[in-house]
């Protein structure tokens, strides 16, 4: 253990942490707008990019911020959560926000949290959360740097999320299924009636495929706000998506209709394809839906495209991949990308979940490619049982090994050494973000040189 922080981005965080964590949100926007108000609304000095739904967010946000960094501009990206670093939740210009830089914005945001802090406390509410001076602290180091336009991932939902004070000039949504259902609702037009939240006057509204009742949703907000509205399959489309080498090769129909060159996508799974396809149509949203983006435009952005924590190999020998899939759906589409795109003969999976997940429907969907499951805890006092999750695993993913690890270095080691007895094995560990960010800096220190 270190003695405490050492970085100012370290230091940063250690303060952010003192506040209600990001896991449990307020369903309130106001105080975020007084402190925005009393920081002098950073968020409206640049044109907003926001992107809402329940997987596929982290990625298609950094996809749309490659092609506006393709096409020249200066870029703020923020998402959540971090895996490694604090400083990876704000990217300027395509890398993480220097720690000084970030530590200066934060020591300029403290004298407006103490004033939003005490004009709570007096009309009986809950002081600034860790996630509301979090959006805040990325609005005011983006209009700082300054950018040109920013791309944000919303926290959690939409309608009350800290992030939706800012005015999106697009809105975007990727697909929306369940997760988080103690917060936004417990079916998934629910749950998109309060993801729609993000759509203002203005906005134009990119979404991708949506299950009927979520659709209808998001169209009810566009029309309400007199919003145009492109959707996935009918006014944008993949036209080819094929395995390549490293990845993907894929053409798009945009919302002009014209159809782009073939171009390389450095990421795994058909769902990726979907996700740069719907970060292209937002792209041009942004720039003027009636103008393709330049083939070089794409041939940049996409080439050099990253997607960290999602099919991240971070161990060569053995091979050990790490995804942050943490519900079904995620799980589901982890599982059609290692089928598509890798061969292994025997996969073994260290999975750690977080209690609040549908750890049951997780491990279910794993089962197709699982021929060894690890279960570890995740360090996190929310994380599930080892035991429960032993018994769930056996349950859900019948007649296989299931072993119990007491943390995720013996988890890992224990998978590595079976991995090893044998050619054509594989490690992947999945479940949870944060076990994926722990798996990564486990496997830079010990030196696997992958990660």
């Amino acid at each position: 253990m270190s003695a405490g922080p050492r970085t100012p981005a370290e230091r940063v965080y250690a303060e952010l942490l003192e506040r209600v964590g990001e896991a449990h949100p307020r369903p309130r926007i106001e105080p975020v707008r007084r402190l925005a108000e009393l920081a002098g609304s950073p968020q409206l000095s640049y044109p907003v990019i926001q992107v809402a739904g329940t997987n596929g967010k982290t990625s298609t946000s950094r996809a749309v911020e490659s092609l506006l960094r393709a096409h020249g501009l200066r870029t703020g990206l923020f998402t959540s959560p971090h895996l490694v670093d604090f400083t990876e939740r704000f990217q300027i210009g395509g890398a993480p926000i220097d720690g000084e830089v970030l530590a200066s914005a934060w020591e300029e945001l403290k004298l407006p949290l103490a004033v939003a802090d005490a004009e709570l406390e007096s009309s009986g509410q809950g002081p600034i959360t860790f996630f509301e001076a979090l959006a805040v602290l990325a609005f005011a180091a983006f209009a700082d740097a300054p950018v040109d336009a920013a791309v944000i991932e919303v926290g959690m939902g939409g309608e009350w999320d800290a992030t939706n004070i800012v005015d999106a000039r697009v809105a975007v949504f990727t697909p929306i299924g369940l997760d988080h259902t103690e917060q936004l609702g417990p079916d998934v037009q629910t749950i998109a009636r309060t993801k729609a939240g993000i759509v203002k006057p203005g906005s134009t509204v990119v979404t991708a495929a949506q299950e009927v009742d979520a659709l209808a949703e998001l169209e009810d907000a566009a029309a309400r706000h007199d919003a145009p509205i492109f959707v996935a399959g009918r006014d944008f489309r993949l036209l080819d998506d094929r395995v390549a080498v490293g990845g993907r090769q894929i053409r798009v129909a945009g919302l002009s209709g014209a159809a782009s060159e073939p171009a390389f996508v450095p990421l795994f799974g058909a769902h990726q394809a979907e996700n740069v396809a719907l970060a292209i149509a937002a792209a041009e949203a942004f720039f003027g839906a009636e103008r393709p983006l330049p083939g070089e435009v794409l041939d940049e952005g996409l080439g050099a495209l990253t997607s960290p924590g999602r099919l991240q190999l971070i161990g060569a020998d053995p091979v050990i991949y790490v995804d942050a899939a943490h519900n079904p759906h995620g799980a589901r589409a982890l599982v059609r990308a290692v089928e598509e795109s890798f061969a292994f003969e025997e996969l073994a999976l260290v999975v750690g979940v977080l209690a609040e997940k549908d750890a049951a429907g997780l491990l279910a969907a794993l089962a197709p490619i699982a021929h060894r499951v690890t279960v570890t805890p995740v360090d996190s006092p929310r994380s599930f049982g080892q035991s429960e999750l032993r018994a769930l695993a056996e349950e859900e993913i019948p007649g296989t090994p299931v072993e119990v690890a007491q943390s995720l270095p013996e988890a890992l080691e224990e998978a590595r050494a079976w991995a090893q007895r044998a050619e054509g094995r594989a490690v992947l560990v999945v479940g949870s973000v944060l076990l994926a960010g722990e798996a990564i800096a486990h496997a830079r220190s010990a030196g696997w040189g992958a990660a």
